[in-house]
Parts: C-alpha cells; structure tokens; sequence
C-alpha cells in the first residue's frame, strides 16, 4: 500500500498538519499549537517536522504526530534540515553582546541527540555569524558529508560533523553565490558579478580540487543569478539578471539563460525565438529536458533538453509559471500573479497533449503532490489577506478539497520518495471529492453568459480586428525593438507603445492620408528644429529690410527726373534725407506726425475721416501706384547719366553719404509721378513741410546740447532730493559739483534758458 500523502500549514491562530487523500482528516496524535508561531518546516526526507515558537523549536514524527525533540532556541525566525534530516538549523536576528560583539545567531544542532529513547540535553554541533536572512543557510552535500557557506571573498567548506573547523577553502575574488550540486559528484558552483569592466562569471568546481575550474561561462548583463542544478548533478542552469534594463523595454532589468554542464564538455546561451522577460525556469525530475516561459504576454513556453534544442513549444498565453510533476509525465504551465489564475496541465507522455486548464485565481502557492496526481494551491497572507485558503486539485481538472481559513501565512506537501508512489495512471480513476469540495462547488456562481471584452453597438457582430486580438487568438505579434516612437520600423499594429492610427471595430480600413511636406534647402536636414526656425527668421528679416531700402532709395530719383524739391530743403538735402533707411517704428512715427502737420489745425489731435484719408491717397507714398513711379523715375534717371545701380555700400561709406542728417522725408513729388503715370489731371502742389523725429537727428551741435541739458536736469533732480534730505553717494555729489561747467559749455553754443 502506498504512503499516504500529507501537508501542514500555518495561520496567524496556529498550524496544522492534515493527512491528504482520501480521507483529508487531520494527523492523529498531533495536538495543534497556538500563539505566535514565527516559521515552520518539513525535513527534506519527509521524516521530521519543526516549528518555532518564542521560547524553542519542537521537532515531531511526521506520521505519527509525536513530539521527539525540543530545542532550547529562543526568537528563531528561520529554520531548515541537512539533507538526510540528523541536523536541524536555526537563524535569529542578528544581536550584539554586552562587549558590543556580534553575537553567532546561527546555530546547527542534531535532531535526536544520543540513543533513541534517552532524554539527553542538546549540544550546538556548531555556530557561525549571519548577517543576511537571504542565503542563510549552510548548504549540504546530498550525503550530508560536507557543507559550505559563503563569507567575502571566499567559499567555506566544512565537515559535518566538525563544524568548528574549516576543512577547505575555495578562494574566489568579488564571489557572491553559490550553489552546491545536489548528486553524487560533490560540485559546486559560484558565481562572480561584474566587476570593473570584466564580464560576470559561473564556475564550476569539484570538490576538494579547487585549483582549477572544470567549467566555466563568462557573461555580461549579470548583477545577480539563480544557480539551477538537475537532480543529478550533471548540468547548470543560470538564469542572470540585471537590475536596470538600459534599453528600457522592461522596468525589472534584462534577463538571459546559459546552461553548462558539470565536467566542463558544453556551455551555452539557450537563444529564445520571443523578445521579452524570462519569467520561469524549472528542470524535469529525469534531469534530461527543462522548461522556460519568456516572452512579453502573451508568453511562450517551450521544452529544452540537455544540448540546449528546443524539444516541444506550447501555445502561447498568459502565464508565467512552469512546474514539473514527481515522475515527469505531466507540466503545469500557470499564470500566477498579477493574471488570472489559469492552469495547463500537459502529459508529456501522449505528444504533450493537454489534460485540462484549471481556474486557480488568486492562487499565490502551487505544488504538486508526491504522487503526482494532486495538485495544491493556496491564497495567502502578506500576498492578499481575503480568500486565504487551501484548494487541492486532481490532476484531471476536477477539485477535490477546500478550506478556508484566515490568514494563512505557509502551507507545504510533506516531501517524499517518488519511488514510495508507484507510477500508476493518475487520470483513472478519478477519485470521489471530499464534502468540502462539494460544498465548494455549490457557492460558486456560473456566469449567465460568457464574458467578454466590451464592444460599442456599432462593432457589435462583426470579427474583431488583429489590432484588437491577443496573439494568441490569432492577434498580431508584439515587437519590441527599442527604436524610437515615430520611426519607420515602429508600426506594429498593436506593440507596446507603438503609435498607431485610430481603428473602428468593424469599420473598413481607411488609408493613411500623408500631409504634403516641403523638401529642405540644401543643408538644412542636419540643422535642428531651432536652428531651421531661426534660420527662416533671419532671411525673413532680410527680405524685409532689402524691401524697405529699395522703397526709400526710390524716392531722390523721382526728384533727380524733374520733380521740384520739397520746399524748404536743398536738392542735396532731400536726397540724403530720403536715402537714410528707418526702422518700421520710425516709418510709422514719421508718418503720423506728417499726416498731423498736414491736417488743419482744428482737426490736429483727432482721428481722420475717410473723406479726409481718401484726400492724401494720390500723394501717399504706400500707394503701389506711387512705388512703381517712382522706380520708373530712378531707371529714366540712371540711363540719363549712363549709370548702372550703384554697388551694395559698406557701413561706412552709407554714413558717409547719409552725412549727419537722418530725419526722413515726405517727397510730395511722388503724388505728381503717380498722377502722371495714371493720366490723371496735375494736382494741386502741396506745401512745403519738415518732418523731425524728436531725439533722433539734427546736426552734432544740436545733439551735444540735448546731452548736455539732459545732465542739467539730473543735477536739478540731484538738488531736489538733497533738499529732501535724502543722503546721497558720491558719485553723485561729484555730479552737482559739474552744474557751473555744464551751464558755460551751454552757453558757448548758444543755448539760453527759458
């Protein structure tokens, strides 16, 4: 008759130890504890199990539920078993003593101390300091011969039964993993990060002959690995990730795969056809194939052997969880986590066809049985704090146990032999399910109609479009290449961040409709948005101030034709004056304050009518009519004296001719070349007038005395304040002492004041 199977769990109120099927009843002679119970654990051979309380750690029987041995460890947060179950470990909070030393708060102690039946006090086999709760155990060999920990810079091998000796050591500079092969060749394995420049490192040595590694994989992308041995102890899976992905597909860092085999004859990157993360890796128990899933979701799943070939590929889907029954017939493919709970189970022995998909939600724990026909799962606390419970599940799809229970923190098969269970058929029969199962089964609701995504009424009975499908459903590949939005090679139809048109489920596909864009001057495609937009500024700028220089340069030819000088001025005079080039600020100044002077006095001040506007339109030099007379006048001109355009000036040579005046003019001669031109009858000459912009002409003279009174009314500023009695600096004191100079030079020009 086979061992019957069995579990223990552990809740906020207690734990338990329940023998599984058929009958589900709790372990005879166990008496449950109750309080704070810190941690709990089987031993690897299935013989023992320990928990902690806050004064000590008791060990019982597993199948009969007696309690054999009592340790006198106080606050143990971890505890684990050699191998073979002769010695029990136990790790507390790091602490310091009354010297401020710290204290050794991991300790190995033997399970049964002495001759069974004999009550003889426990003595610590041995005692070491262990900072990190991470890694804290020591490892063993699967004889329990040898053990090893890590410390800086070294690994350190002890025997088990002389604990206070190193009996080796294995130096490896920068090591911070290692992993102890659990067959019958005693390797071990370590592994060295990244380190100045030089790529990560998994070594492979046998134990005692450390002077050389039998194997070996150098590696870049590697801040931390899980080391993965098959149950022989002949081949190494390392699965290396960083912390940051400096690609920025994946916010948890990048992640590869390389397997080595144990006497150094292959090593291997395991090159995976589906771009994304790998999310789980796990070995078959006949030690010839594994499994990976990878992939963005909806992931892949596929079956490697030794050699690192691809054997079988499973649909894609969501999961992200990859579990091998005891014998090795069947896989649960699952996804856990963050989605929705579903279980694959495939018998790899029938062309890895599937057996069924379980509905698992919530499920935070997945182990199969020893036997291999049970699957449980369970929903417990920190992960979630509502629905904590444990279900068991037949390998054929249907449930055969439920508990509820609040806050469940462990739940754990008792591990065994497979050779204790038979490899029978676990399809047939199908066993009867417990009444909690039933009961279960009875709450659950059975939804009215299949759900589904939400679909507007217009999209409603027509096929859904590949951007919309999963790809698993037939739905269009992710891709993830890194390239920046917008880019050619970026128009996947529904990749991650991928810009893409606006699709209506059901609508016919429109095309895409390109907007004409101008091609760039030669030059301009490596110039930058900025740059181009200044650019287009500064020749924008120049067109307008070469049409401004053109306008004004058109008006002294008009005069030089035969039109009569503006009264009042020289004919050299008007000349410079109309050839100086103004500002637009300046233009529109000038030519307000001309349209005031030529105004009546009464109406001075007050806008102009239409009548009133329409009476300057044929002396209006803004007129085009104007402007082209007036060229035609300077070409007439020009051949006249048998000269071409005069050269673009330089600075100098412009100030030169412009002489000191600046203030522009109104050539009223241009209204009679626009009249001429058009036909119409000669009007009346207009008066003779002098336009001046305050401030910005006049001879040097004129402009020495306006500097020269500005400083006088400062100096009045100066006193008034001094009267006020302000204090003032002096700097400006020495200003006021310069009032008798200012007033001489003022009156040596000429200037009086008023």
């Amino acid at each position: 008759m086979a061992v019957p199977t069995q579990f223990a769990f552990r809740t906020s109120k207690g734990l338990g130890v329940v023998n599984a099927a058929p009958t589900y009843e709790p372990l005879p002679g166990f008496e449950k504890p109750e309080g704070n119970l810190r941690c709990c654990s089987y031993s690897p051979c299935g013989r023992y199990f320990a928990w902690a309380t806050l004064d000590a750690v008791l060990i019982i029987d597993a199948s009969i539920g007696y309690v054999i041995s009592t340790l006198p460890a106080q606050n143990v947060y971890e505890l684990g078993f050699s191998p073979l179950g002769t010695y029990i470990i136990t790790w507390q909070r790091p602490s310091k003593d009354d010297n401020g030393d710290a204290v050794k708060n991991l300790k190995v102690w033997r399970v049964i101390e002495g001759p069974p039946g004999e009550d003889a006090e426990h003595n610590v086999v041995g005692r070491f300091v262990q900072k990190s709760q991470t890694g804290w155990n020591l490892q063993y060999t699967f004889d329990e011969k040898y053990c090893a920990r890590v410390v800086t810079n070294e690994i350190q091998i002890y025997e088990s039964q002389d604990l206070g000796t190193v009996w080796n050591k294995l130096r490896v500079e920068g090591v911070t993993d290692f992993a102890v092969s659990p067959g019958k060749n005693h390797s071990i394995a370590v592994f060295i990060p990244e380190r100045k420049g030089s790529p990560a490192s998994v070594k492979v040595y046998n134990v005692p002959q450390f002077d050389s590694a039998v194997s070996q994989k150098n590696f870049f992308k590697g801040d931390k690995v899980q080391l993965k041995w098959n149950d022989e102890g002949t081949s190494l899976i390392v699965l290396a990730q960083t912390e940051v992905d400096r690609s920025g597909k994946s916010y948890y860092g990048e992640t590869t795969l390389y397997l080595l085999s144990a006497n150094g004859g292959f090593d291997s990157r395991i090159d995976l056809d589906k771009e994304g993360p790998i999310h789980d890796v796990a070995w078959s128990p006949k030690s010839q194939e594994f499994g990976v899933v990878y992939g963005y979701m909806p992931a892949k799943t596929t079956i490697f052997n030794t050699r690192a070939e691809a054997v079988h590929s499973f649909a894609l889907g969501p999961r992200n969880t990859i579990l091998f029954s005891p014998h090795g017939r069947f896989v649960l493919v699952a996804g856990f986590g963050n989605l929705a709970g579903q279980m694959d189970i495939y018998d790899l022995e029938k062309d890895s066809l599937k057996v069924c998909t379980i509905e698992a939600s919530n499920a935070s724990v997945c182990q199969w049985s020893p036997d291999g026909k049970y699957i449980l799962t369970a929903t417990t606390s920190p992960r979630l704090r509502v629905d904590n419970g444990i279900r068991i599940w037949h390998a054929g799809g249907g449930i055969m146990y439920n508990e509820d229970m609040q806050e469940l923190y462990h739940v754990n098969w008792r591990p065994q032999s497979a050779t204790s269970h038979p490899l029978e058929n676990p399809l047939h029969p199908v066993p009867t399910p417990h009444a909690s199962a039933l009961s279960y089964l009875g709450t659950v609701k059975t939804p009215s109609k299949p759900a589904g995504a939400y679909r507007p009424p217009g999209a409603r009975g027509t096929s859904t479009p590949l951007a919309f499908k999963r790809e698993d459903e037939g739905g269009t590949a992710h891709v993830r290449d890194g390239l920046s939005f917008g880019s050619a090679n970026n128009s996947t139809a529904n990749g991650f961040g991928k810009p893409r048109r606006r699709e209506v489920p059901g609508a016919e596909p429109v095309a895409e409709d390109k907007p004409p864009v101008a091609s760039p001057a030669e030059g301009d495609e490596n110039l930058s948005k900025a740059a181009l937009k200044n650019k287009k500024k500064r020749e924008a700028k120049k067109a307008k101030d070469a049409a401004e220089k053109s306008a004004n340069l058109a008006a002294p030819s008009t005069e030089e034709a035969g039109a009569p000088p503006i009264a009042g001025r020289s004919r050299s005079q008007s000349r410079g004056a109309s050839s100086n080039s103004r500002d637009r600020r300046g233009h529109e100044r000038n030519r307000s304050r001309a349209d005031s002077e030529l105004r009546p006095r009464s109406q001075q001040g007050r806008p102009r009518t239409n009548s009133q506007r329409r009476d300057f339109r044929d002396g209006d030099p803004r007129d085009p009519a104007v402007r082209e007379a007036s060229a035609a006048a300077a070409r007439a001109e020009a051949e006249a004296n048998g000269h071409q355009d005069s050269p673009k000036k330089t600075r100098g040579q412009k100030n030169q001719a412009n002489g000191n005046q600046k203030t522009p003019q109104i050539d009223t001669s241009i209204a009679q070349a626009s009249n001429k031109a058009n036909g119409a009858g000669a009007a009346p000459e207009a008066p003779g007038l002098t336009v001046t912009s305050p401030g910005g002409g006049g001879s040097p003279q004129e402009k020495k005395v306006r500097a020269l009174t500005k400083k006088l009314r400062a100096i009045d500023d100066l006193k008034m304040r001094r009267a006020g009695g302000e204090s003032l600096e002096a700097t400006q004191v020495q200003k006021m002492d310069t009032e008798e100079s200012v007033r001489r030079e003022l009156e040596n020009l000429g200037w009086t004041e008023l």
